[in-house]
């Protein structure tokens, strides 16, 4: 049965020799895409997201029901819609119906959902939507998902397959019409044209910077040499971005197609995609995909009787931050230190084993046949004057949904926040977004209304970066946020430029002495500290202007922007040793309402650093000097004895 649908996928669908197709084949693909199904057909979002919500669990007792009862009912995997949130996501499909989505599912409330559906009854609280088709009967009192304001307001043409199709088949990508731009491609178009398509339709790489994707191309393609190559940069370590991940987990083969074509673009016959090495799931599909796409001819030797041949190796890393830098990432590849080096040389002339050699991005790469398949003119009439297409973010934080949303270049911060991500969670105040992922910058409630593209978003102080948008309310510091990245930013420095090593680690200290309480501080290290804090922002602008590398340089940012748009706050925790949000641990202080406390000695016993003092029964008190501030006695005092300064 496998080899009549590969031999019909191929000769009817990817090489087709007929303009119309016959009823036989129709109605294969019609199987094929699920458009009608004759059994029951009930789909798992199997992704990371899921999984750390224990679907693989939910997945044995689903199979277990089915076992138990003798139903026939088919399962498959698919990836994740995007709001992970409301993981783990399973969809059930009956013949004739449409198919309907249950969110949050447990082990606990499993088998009631499919207890109710098998019984035509809808267990109303656990249901998420159902998908839009013409052919089925829709479930009555069920919103359609293009009708949820999380999908409603998205322009979903990467993602648009991302949780419906099934991840493990070629057959189901092909019949979706995956491949077959790929083929059309390398059959119509020379090398020339396809850089020529791409150059005009004004795709940005993703990745960063935001250079012209075929400009890159162009460049590389022009270049003399008797091997080329082309990288997809998967190694995504960047805290709050989890794009890559996402696409290879849910659309492997869609990564591939973009590959091979931008491989063709460029003269390349061999591709690396360069992955963490943790990403054990994103890397089990991208090799199951090479694996189905070679078998299929459309990878390897004499690709579909074109005479173009393309390899493609899985490249695993440690996961370096530094890695990100298209040079370092070379030097990785090549079995060296990932460490960057200046330029020029750009890799699109001398790069991988001293070959033009072109870095592109999983994000970068799935665009491409989206654009050769609906043309150039048309890619260029979504977005911005200067930033066109959509954009994929990951948005984290304190939103009612997080997860991964594609809106149109240009799109309002605001929109993101409010109309897809479903706004702040607990009717809390906004306070920030910070955009970009570690070498980010913060942004405030004033810039709400600033369109997210590559212009915009630099001209407030921020970059788009890895896209990764975490939003912060009133609970959190800003202090406190900044102090993570930069404690990140210093590990992860490669070390091999003075300012990006050495500026970091000092910027992190000081923002170190300035959240926490002098413990017997004098008059000199107070000095010290003083001066420490006034060159915060010139040490900041040294490493913007010397650091070697783009991660360098991009590494003030954080600082930066902070101290641009919340001085208040640095100044607040600099003169008035506090910290408002109460994040700051060793800047809080307790006191015991002497009038208040009952002796009871729960705060004492629950004391890390016996700070507490006191007989039973009889009033406590707070050794200040031994305090960490860590609020153990706050949460435990049953009296409201605790006071926090």
């Amino acid at each position: 049965m496998n080899i009549n649908i590969k031999e019909i996928l191929i000769r009817n669908v990817l090489v087709p020799t007929e303009t119309k197709l016959d009823k036989k084949i129709l109605e294969t693909l019609q199987l094929l895409r699920r458009e009608r199904v004759s059994i029951p057909i009930i789909t798992i979002s199997s992704n990371t997201f899921s999984k750390i919500a224990g679907i693989d669990e939910i997945k044995k007792q689903i199979e277990n029901y089915i076992d138990e009862r003798n139903l026939n009912v088919s399962i498959l995997e698919v990836g994740s819609l995007g709001i992970s949130s409301l993981e783990p996501i399973i969809s059930v499909q009956l013949p004739g119906k449409s198919k309907i989505f249950f969110k949050q599912i447990d082990t606990d409330n499993i088998i009631l959902i499919l207890d109710g559906i098998f019984n035509n009854y809808i267990q109303q609280e656990y249901v998420l939507g159902q998908q839009k088709n013409e052919i089925h009967e829709p479930w009555e009192q069920v919103p359609f998902l293009d009708e949820i304001a999380y999908f409603n307001f998205q322009q979903r043409l990467i993602l648009k397959q991302c949780g419906f199709i099934d991840v493990n088949s070629i057959n189901e990508y092909i019949a979706f019409g995956g491949y077959q731009t790929f083929v059309k491609t390398i059959n119509k178009n020379t090398p020339a044209e396809v850089c020529d398509i791409v150059e005009q339709s004004m795709l940005r790489g993703r990745g960063g910077e935001g250079y012209l994707t075929g400009k890159k191309w162009k460049i590389a393609s022009s270049t003399p040499s008797q091997q080329k190559y082309l990288i997809c940069n998967a190694g995504e370590s960047d805290p709050g971005a989890f794009m890559e991940r996402f696409l290879m987990e849910s659309d492997p083969h869609k990564v591939i197609e973009g590959i091979a074509i931008a491989a063709y673009a460029i003269g390349a016959q061999k591709a690396f995609i360069y992955i963490e090495s943790d990403y054990e799931l994103a890397i089990e599909r991208i090799k199951k995909a090479i694996d189905q796409s070679t078998d299929y001819g459309l990878l390897g030797h004499d690709i579909m009787g074109t005479g173009y041949n393309l390899e493609i190796i899985i490249k695993q890393g440690a996961g370096a931050y530094v890695c990100g830098e298209e040079t370092a990432l070379i030097k990785s590849i090549e079995g060296k230190r990932g460490k960057p080096h200046s330029k020029p040389p750009y890799p699109a002339t001398k790069g991988l084993f001293e070959q033009p050699t072109v870095v592109n991005n999983v994000e970068t790469l799935v665009n491409i046949p989206v654009i050769l398949n609906k043309g150039a003119e048309w890619f260029k009439s979504i977005g911005t004057e200067d930033s066109k297409g959509t954009k994929v973010f990951s948005i984290s934080g304190k939103v009612e949904y997080s997860g991964l949303v594609e809106v149109e270049m240009g799109t309002k911060i605001r929109d993101i926040i409010f109309r897809v991500a479903g706004g702040i969670r607990n009717n809390k105040r906004f306070k920030a977004i910070h955009i970009g992922g570690p070498s980010g910058g913060c942004l405030t409630e004033d810039h709400l209304d600033t369109p997210i593209d590559f212009e915009s978003i630099m001209l407030v102080g921020a970059s788009l970066g890895a896209a990764s948008l975490i939003v912060l309310d009133e609970d959190n510091c800003i202090i406190d946020t900044v102090k993570y990245f930069m404690n990140y930013l210093q590990k992860e420095s490669c070390g091999i430029c003075i300012p990006c090593r050495e500026g970091t680690r000092r910027m992190y200290e000081i923002l170190e002495n300035i959240s926490k309480r002098p413990k017997d501080e004098n008059g000199y290290a107070t000095l010290q500290r003083f001066k420490g804090v006034m060159q915060l922002e010139t040490l900041a602008e040294v490493l913007k202007d010397t650091s070697m590398c783009g991660l360098g340089r991009k590494a003030a940012n954080p600082v930066l922007s902070t101290l641009k748009w919340f001085r208040d706050e640095y100044e607040e925790h600099i003169f008035e040793r506090n910290c408002s949000a109460g994040v700051c641990q060793e800047l809080r202080t307790f006191e015991i309402d002497v009038d208040a406390c009952t002796g009871c000695t729960l705060c004492a016993k629950k004391c890390p650093t016996d700070a507490i003092f006191g007989t039973p029964k009889n009033v406590h008190f707070i050794v200040q000097d031994k305090c960490i501030g860590c609020g153990i006695c706050f949460e435990t005092c049953k009296f409201s004895a605790i006071i926090s300064q």
